[in-house]
């Protein structure tokens, strides 16, 4: 039995706009699109979680909202569920320090990119909203 890993991702809204983040060469699955985030420690809750890994990651700060989306996909890996919230940035923007590369686009826009298959549900859930 693959092991299942709880792992947390952020859908940051700014100016109408959704962050986006392309996973580097050295990440598994590598060059696709996420909505950044990792995964959780024990005994953090979602939302602890999500801040510091975005701190980690990108080195700005967020105000998590409510629950988007949660997603089970089995990798050849690991069993991925993935809970994605909605979020805002507080005073910083983004600084990459593990992605190849960010884009900020309209939700309508998000199918043009190739996402990793866990983030597919929530990407699908955000488009239809609008």
């Amino acid at each position: 039995m693959k092991k299942l890993i709880e792992v947390v991702g952020a859908v940051i809204y700014d100016n109408n706009k959704i962050l986006c983040a392309q996973r580097s060469e050295q990440m598994s699955l590598p060059l696709l699109w996420e909505f950044p985030g990792g995964k959780i420690e024990q005994g953090e809750s979602d939302v602890d979680a999500l801040k510091r890994e975005i701190r980690e990651e990108m080195k700005c700060d967020l105000e998590v909202l409510e629950k988007a989306t949660t997603t089970t996909y089995e990798y050849d890996f690991a069993v991925i569920q993935l809970t994605t919230y909605k979020c805002k940035l507080q005073k910083q923007m983004p600084t990459l320090t593990e992605h190849k590369q960010i884009q900020w686009l309209n939700a309508e826009d998000l199918h043009q990119l190739e996402w990793a298959p866990a983030d597919i549900p929530a990407v699908d859930k955000i488009v239809e909203e609008g």
